[in-house]
Parts: C-alpha cells; structure tokens; sequence
C-alpha cells in the first residue's frame, strides 16, 4: 500500500530526461518497425485465408496486425484455437474470438430447437390421434426459436400438412355431426315412410366411409358410436306399427332451444378451455350443430316416445306458484345459457329440496331444462376426459423433456391445478384415469421430489451449522469479555465469523431472520471492546493526518518526516486495522496529504531540474575542452601546461552544481575519461624522460667503468678525452648526478696522480663491491646467479641477524644501489652485467 508514496518521494526528487538511444536501441527499434511493416502487409494480403490468418495471429507480436487477421477467422475450430492462446494476451482478439464463437453456438443452439421442432412436426403427422393441442404446442415452440432458413421450409411443409390434418379432421367432425342431426330428424321431417328410409340407408352407408377416413382416429370417442345408435333409433322408430294419436307436448319455447344449443357450445368449449385454449375449436365444433354427437343424444328418441303416449290429464296446481320457485327455474335456465354448470347443478339441488305444484306447461319446461342440464353434463364429461386424456399424455412426456428442477415442479403443478379445473367444469373423472394420471404425476415428480428433500435437509444443515457458529461467537464474545484478548485478533476473528456467516448458504426464511438477529447480537457483544479501541486508533489516523498536512513541502528533512509517518501509518493499520470504509476514507485523506507535498515538490523540482541541465552542459564544456587540449614546448613546458589545465578543469568541475540523475554516471565518466586521455600524454612524457635519465645512468657508470679500468691498467690516460665523453653526456640532475660526478672526478685526480694508491684501492674495492652487489639482489629480489648461491645464503643470515639486532628497517634499495654507483672498484663483464640488472629492477620500480 506504501511503496509508491516511497517510490514517488524518491522519482520527484529530480525529474530525468529520457536517455539519448544507443546505436543498439536504434537498430533494435528499426528491426522492430520492419517485422511490424512486414506483418502488416501479410494481413492485408490474407483476403480470407483463414488458415494463414490462425498463423499470423500465433506468430505475431503486434496487437494491431492480430486485430487485422483476426477479421478472416470465422470457423468455429480456428475462433476456439486463436481464443486460447490469446486469451490472457490480447483482449481485443479474445473478444472478438467470444464473441463469434457464442453467436455460432447460439445459432447452432437454435438450430436444434429448430431440428427439435421439425422432428415434433414429423412425429405428429405420424400420429393417428392428432390433437390441436398438439399442433398448438408446436406453434409456441416455434416462435421461441429465431430464424433457420435452412430448416423453414420443411418446417413450413410440415405444418402445412398438419394444419391439412386438423381442417380434415373438422370437416369430418362437422359432416357426422350434420349427418347425426339430420338422422335424428327423420322421424319428424314428415316425409313418406319408404322415403324416410331410403335417406336413413344413405346415412348407414356413409358410416362405413366415416370409419375409414384417415382421420377417423382423432374423433371424438362416442361420436360414431353414436351416430349407429341414431341410426338404428331412428330406423325402429320409422319401422314401429303406428300408435294411437296423443296430444303433442308442449314444445320448448324457441329460447330455450337457442339456450340448449348455446350452452351445449359454451360447455363444451368450456371443458376444452380447462385442457388448454387450443381444444377450444374442436370441442365446440363438436358441440356446435344442434347439439348432436353428445353422448346424452342416444335418450332423446325414448323422451320422444314418451312425449308420443297418451298424456295424462294435470291436475290443477294452486291458484299462487312460489315466486322463489319460479326465479331459481329462471336462474337455472339463465346459467345453462352461460354454460355455468355448476351453479346450475345448484339451482337444480334447490329445485329438488323445494318442491312445489306447477301447471303442466311449467312442469314441462322444468323437465325440459333438467334434461338439457343432463345433456351438457355428459358433454362436459366427455370434453373433460378427452382433456384429460391429452393432459395425462402431457404429463407422461415430462420426463424426457429434461427441465430444470424448479420447471418441472412448476410444471406437475400447473398439470394438477389443470386437473382440479377439469372437475370443478366437467365433474370427476374415471378413478383408472385418475389413478394413471397420479401415477405419471407422482413418477415426473420424483427427481423434483428428491432435488426439493435435498434442499430441505441442506437447509437444516446450514441451520445447524449457523447454530454452531453462533455459540462459536458467544464464546469468543465471553473470552473478550474477561480480558487479555488481541483486539487484532478479535477483529481477525470478526471478519472471519462475518465471511462464514455470509457462507452458510439457504436456511428457511423465518429461521433465517431469526438467526440473523441473534448472530447479528452476539458478534456485536464480542466486538464492542473492538469498537471502543478502534475510535481511539481512528483518533491516532487523525493525528498522523494533520501532521502530514503541516509538513512544509520546501523543507529538506520532508521526505523524512513524510516516510516516518508513513511508517507510522503502516504499524498502527498492522496493530489494529479499522473498519474497511473508515479505514479506506481516512487513507484517502492521508493519501492526498501525501499527494500535495510530492505535488508541490515537483513543481520546485521541474525548477531545479533546468538548473541541473546547465550544469550539465558546463561539465559538458570541461569535458569538451579536456578532449581537445594541446600542448606544446618540450617535455617540461608540457608538463606544466598539462597540470595547469588539469588543476583549471577540476576547479571548474567542482564549482558547477549537480547535474540530473539520469545523465550523472555518464557525464563522470566522460569526465574521467578526460581527464585521463590528459593524463596520459603527462605519463607519456614522463615516461621519455625517465628512459632518457636511465640511458644517461648507464653510460654515465659505464665511463666511470671503463675510466677506472683504464687506471687499473698501464697506458697513458687522456683525460681531456675523458672530460669530453662526460660532457657529451646529458647531466642526471639528481643525487646519481652528484655521486657519479665524484666518482669520475677522483678517478680523473687519480689518473694525474697517485695513479697506482688508486689502482690499488680499486682491486681492494671488488670484494666489497660483490659484496654490496650481492647483498642488493638479496633486498631487491634478483637472481644471484648458481655460481653464488652459497654466498647468498650466508649473506642472507647476515642481513636477517643485522636487523634484528639494530632493531632498524633495512636500508632502501634505492639508497644502497646509490652507495654501489658512488663506490669505485674494478669490474669484470660479469659483475657489470649484475650491476645493470639490479638498475633495471630498481629503477624499474622508482619509476612506477
């Protein structure tokens, strides 16, 4: 949470420009804009190449040119492999991938229900027993699905011949029921006997071609049955030997026939409403024409008969009729009119609880009314069965439909409600129909039946479990209560009882209520000392604020002051964190105190930043002007230039100000590279200067030498000769200069003089002299050679006892070789070999 308050104080301390691209920045970044040109050109090139496009795309390092393939992936494997690789990469081509893949699922989605419904429609035009209902449930599943033009027409050919089938199916219903009006009128059409007959033989014979009509399967059950009985009815009625003449009976009034039709058609379209509005057409049809094909039709030739006999003389009735009576007669017509069968069975109840005298024409009407009453009683039963016939057939279908829990309870619900209507219309239904129907109910609802007792006990569980936390939570809250507790882990265990809680899972609603204040008591008991300590930790959060606030951006010891409090910040959110919202709004606070300071410190940074750049380019000048430098004159003159542009350049150096951070290493080194190129040339020349000092060491000891060897020996001494060799060579200009110029002064006195003193004390010198050469290869670590490897052994346990006694550091070897140069003895070949050796060594290191 803190790391980028530290990491800010630090970026706007100083704001570095972006570094200047190396010569391999630049070329990586040209590969880069050549690949991205490339690939480009390849995606402009893909013109529907899938397969090269799926190619491009797995290969491909640049979003754009992916984005650009992408448009010609459109199969379903290429969308599903290009969406796993690039699923956690590219999010542009991952949902543009899921985005085609779930409309080509959706339409392959689609098109199943499609095929579903065009198998449907198949199975149905197979089916003998074609039910609108049928075709009516096809229709509802059809609309739900979206557009297949593959499939529409044969979708649409189907349907067709389906809706062919039902039009044959109620033209044929309509044509018996017709027929059945017609036969059932014969005997009271007044027409001659034989003529009567012949119409009703007409009628016989279409029976046979009414039973083999193709959709003879899906008529209603008892309709031809009907139709033979009519027709054999009506044939002994027309072959029955003449009875004596009765007088007629009252004929119903015309509204009670345009009742009796019309409730019939109300009754029976309200038995085929409770199985499903689209019944509705065929029960009407069926009860539609006169009132024929109900299964009741087969008494109304006996009521007939009897109407024929002899009627008996009435008694007269009472001068006054109940009122009540008459109205309840008038109701019941009235609810046989709307097809209310139940309240008419009411108004029929009354009628029979409360009998009272009528006139015959009364009395007729009633029995008139009680027998249309009966009439569409039958009708609805027989609407009702056939609906509960499809409903059964419904239900049975269930399982293999494949609903969801919840739909199918939903479903074998509906089923029974359904049912329940069918009765409360068209009265009770066979017990083997209603015992099957159980039986499919009961058999489709069993998986529901299981999910549903899951349920239950998996809420009983989850009760059981919200029981133990809460006594989990009381115990807590006790242990708090004593003392001694970490509120930090009081808070911990808050949080974590809250999260358990909110993962119970589903109890019962009012248990569930009930719990949630209980627990909701509980854990607000346990966290009060929390509470409490959280107001004064909220107060420290407070405090830490205002001092944040009154930092003084400008101050140099800020963003020290700033990390304490941060620091702060941090270990007291780590002792005790606060509530979630209190803790984020006081952070946010904090946050923005922060903000403001960093803010204010950049803008004076942004200042401080231009005058770091032109101490830049100053140091960038010393450097230039370094790089450049000259320098002429011979050695010494070039010395002194040297060091006087050294000593300016580091004068200038230091007295320019810092430079930014991003360019300081860069500039350092260039300046040390500098000032060493500069250097360089002063070692150079120093370093001419020392081997032209060595040559003239040599040769300067070389002449002593030689001069001391001519001593030694017996010819004749020039030594103006001499003195001019000496003077030939270049002065050392230093204490070899000085020990040297003795040396050869004593020799030139001694070649004028005493010359054989001299001689002899240059032989008496040579032992002393390997001596000395001896002793300084032993101290400047050169090889002595085999042939004095005993001596310098010896000699070493000298110098060792030497030292330690005296207690002194050894002599230099610098000092003793000047000792060696200064001392005058005769020399072999081999002994001036070892002296330039052990010059080599020495003079090696000084000069170093």
């Amino acid at each position: 949470m803190f790391d980028f308050l530290f990491k800010r104080a630090t970026e706007t301390s100083a704001v570095p420009p972006a570094p200047a691209a190396s010569p391999e920045q630049d070329a990586a970044s040209a590969a880069t804009a050549g690949r991205r040109d490339a690939q480009t050109q390849r995606a402009a090139a893909l013109n529907g190449n899938e397969a090269a496009a799926v190619a491009l795309i797995l290969e491909s390092e640049f979003a754009g040119v992916r984005l650009s393939a992408a448009d010609h992936v459109t199969s379903q494997p290429a969308l599903e492999q290009v969406l796993q690789a690039v699923r956690n990469t590219d999010r542009r081509v991952a949902k543009l991938m899921q985005g085609r893949l779930d409309a080509i699922r959706y339409q392959q989605a689609e098109r199943q229900k499609a095929q579903a419904c065009l198998d449907l429609a198949q199975r149905l035009l197979q089916d003998e027993k074609l039910t609108p209902n049928q075709v009516a449930e096809l229709d509802r599943q059809w609309q739900v699905v979206a557009e297949v033009p593959e499939l529409a027409p044969s979708y649409a050919s189907a349907r067709a011949a389906l809706a062919a089938r039902l039009e044959a199916q109620v033209a044929l219903q309509r044509r018996i029921i017709d027929a059945l009006a017609v036969v059932r009128k014969l005997p009271q059409a007044g027409l001659p006997v034989e003529e009567a007959l012949a119409a009703l033989e007409r009628h016989a014979a279409d029976l046979a071609e009414y039973q083999q009509a193709p959709e003879h399967g899906a008529l209603p059950r008892h309709l031809l049955s009907d139709f033979a009985q009519a027709v054999e009815q009506t044939r002994a009625t027309l072959t029955a030997p003449p009875k004596p003449a009765a007088a007629p009976a009252p004929s119903p009034s015309p509204s009670a026939a345009n009742a009796n039709t019309s409730a019939a058609q109300r009754t029976a379209a309200g038995a085929a409403s409770a199985a499903g509005a689209e019944g509705a057409e065929s029960l009407a049809g069926a009860g539609g024409a006169n009132g024929a094909a109900s299964p009741a039709s087969a008494g109304e030739p006996g009521t007939a008969a009897a109407a024929a006999k002899p009627a008996k003389q009435p008694k007269q009735p009472p001068q006054e009729t109940d009122k009540k009576f008459l109205e309840t007669m008038d109701a019941l017509e009235a609810a046989l009119e709307h097809g209310q069968l139940h309240a008419a069975a009411e108004y029929d109840k009354w009628l029979r609880d409360h009998k009272t005298r009528l006139t015959p024409a009364q009395n007729d009407h009633l029995n008139h009314i009680r027998a249309e009453l009966k009439r569409l009683n039958d009708w609805a039963r027989w609407g009702g069965n056939v609906s509960r016939e499809e409903l059964v057939k419904a239900v049975e279908e269930l399982p293999s439909q494949k609903l969801s829990m919840g739909e199918l309870a939903k479903k074998v619900g509906s089923m029974r409600d359904r049912w329940k209507q069918l009765d409360a219309v068209s009265g009770h239904a066979p017990k083997s129909l209603w015992e099957r129907f159980d039986a499919a109910c009961t058999s489709a609802y069993a998986p529901a039946a299981a999910h549903f007792k899951q349920l239950a006990e998996e809420r009983h569980a989850n009760a059981a479990k919200a029981q133990a936390l809460i006594a989990e939570t009381q115990a807590l809250a006790e242990s708090v209560a004593a003392g001694g507790a970490d509120l930090k882990n009081v808070a911990a265990a808050g949080q974590r009882l809250r999260q358990m809680w909110t993962r119970l899972g589903t109890i019962d609603r009012k248990e569930k209520r009930k719990l949630d204040h209980t627990f909701d008591k509980v854990l607000a008991h346990m966290l009060a000392p929390l509470s409490e300590q959280r107001k004064v930790e909220a107060a420290k959060r407070e405090q830490l604020i205002a001092e944040a606030e009154a930092l003084e951006p400008s101050d140099r010891h800020t963003l020290d002051k700033l990390r304490r409090l941060q620091e702060r910040w941090q270990e007291q959110a780590k002792a005790l964190p606060l509530e979630r919202k209190v803790e984020q709004a006081l952070w946010q606070r904090f946050r923005a105190a922060c903000d403001a300071i960093f803010a204010r410190r950049k803008e004076t940074a942004h200042a401080a930043d231009h005058e770091r750049k032109a101490h830049l380019h100053a140091r960038e000048d010393i450097c230039k002007t370094l790089e450049e430098a000259t320098f002429s004159g011979d050695d010494k003159a070039q010395l002194a230039a040297i060091a006087t542009a050294l000593k300016d350049a580091a004068a200038a150096w230091n007295a320019s100000g810092t430079v930014p951070r991003a360019s300081e290493a860069r500039i350092n080194q260039r300046y040390h590279n500098a000032v060493g190129k500069v250097q360089a040339q002063a070692d150079a020349i120093k370093r001419r200067a020392g081997a032209a000092q060595a040559n003239a060491l040599r040769d300067k000891l070389r002449l002593n030498q030689a001069l001391e060897s001519e001593i030694a020996g017996e010819g004749a001494i020039d030594t103006a000769a001499w003195q001019a060799k000496w003077a030939a060579l270049p002065s050392l200009g230093n204490d070899y200069e000085r020990a040297l110029q003795g040396r050869f002064n004593a020799a030139l006195e001694a070649a004028n003089g005493n010359r054989a003193a001299y001689a002899a004390q240059l032989e008496s010198n040579r032992a002393r002299l390997l001596d000395e050469i001896l002793r300084l290869e032993i101290v400047a670590g050169v090889d002595s050679g085999a042939e004095f490897a005993r001596e310098r052994l010896k000699m070493q346990v000298e110098v060792l006892q030497s030292s330690l006694k005296s207690g002194q550091k050894p002599q230099s070897a610098t000092a003793a070789y000047l000792q060696l140069c200064a001392m005058p003895a005769l020399v072999d070949a081999r002994t001036a070999s070892r002296i330039e050796q052990l010059f080599r060594r020495i003079g090696a290191s000084e000069r170093a």
